[in-house]
């Protein structure tokens, strides 16, 4: 028969001696919270003052917000009468299981490391990785935040990152812009090669120091075809590759010269 006296007395018991401890716990956490997020604004401010590089200054945010809130973890945990020694030995334990089990993690949070130490690049560089290419929005513990053209966001790992090739626009002030046109066979090539010239040196965009370069670079199965490189501000380069195109298209067609197409020609037999 269950003594259901017996058994109210001790939730009765239990509820008095630990009621108190859960309500201290929780405020102490929803404390803790409030001072991590005020204490990570004020590194924050202070970095901003001290003008630190963005990249570690995300990374310096994340690290401290997760090292304060592991501490305050432990003291709401030692609250509950959890003596502190056995507490790390068994964190410390379940610490390398997770470590082992983490191993990618762990390689991230290197990565990340190795990123900040050696610079490869920095927030609002233009980069090309590991098969995306976008503009640097963070630089996280674990991982780095792309913005795409089309403000789609990419999150890559910071190990593989760190561990493979990366193209960097952004690193030098100056960019050169290569672009090919082919003209029929049939057309005057000198002429084609002036409206070129004319071209460039009608855009301000474009500099006269490296000077650009206009030369037949393949005779081509339907064209002739000639290679533009001109070289441009970094952050005037896809204004000044798209503006190229079609202006070269417009005075082609005012110039009568034409820009020859694939084409087949069919021929049909009666037997």
């Amino acid at each position: 028969m269950v003594n259901l006296e017996y058994i109210s007395d001790k939730i009765i018991e239990q509820s008095i001696l630990y009621l108190p401890k859960i309500a201290m716990a929780i405020i102490t956490l929803i404390v803790g919270l409030w001072t991590i997020n005020l204490l990570v604004r004020m590194l924050t401010k202070q970095m901003k003052s001290k003008k630190v590089e963005l990249s570690l200054q995300h990374f310096l945010e994340s690290l401290f917000s997760i090292m304060l809130k592991v501490m305050l973890f432990i003291t709401v945990i030692s609250m509950f009468g959890v003596e502190m020694t056995s507490f790390i030995a068994v964190l410390a334990g379940a610490g390398l299981a997770v470590g082992l089990a983490l191993q990618g993690s762990l390689s991230n949070f290197a990565g990340g490391v190795l990123i900040l130490l050696f610079k490869p690049f920095k927030v609002k560089d233009f980069i090309e990785a590991q098969g995306h290419t976008g503009t640097v929005h963070k630089i996280q513990i674990f991982n780095t935040i792309l913005k795409t053209l089309d403000n789609k966001t990419i999150i890559i790992p910071n190990g593989p990152l760190s561990n493979n090739s990366i193209i960097n626009y952004s690193t030098e002030p100056q960019r050169r812009v290569d672009m090919t046109f082919g003209i029929g066979y049939g057309d005057d090539l000198k002429k084609a090669k002036k409206v070129l010239a004319t071209i460039i040196s009608k855009d301000k965009r474009i500099l006269k120091d490296p000077e650009p370069m206009v030369k037949v670079s393949e005779l081509g199965d339907s064209s002739v075809n000639i290679a533009v490189k001109v070289w441009c501000k970094g952050t005037d380069y896809w204004n000044v590759r798209f503006d190229m195109h079609e202006n070269v298209k417009l005075e082609f067609d005012k110039n009568k010269i034409s820009i020859p197409f694939p084409q087949s020609d069919i021929h049909i037999y009666k037997h």
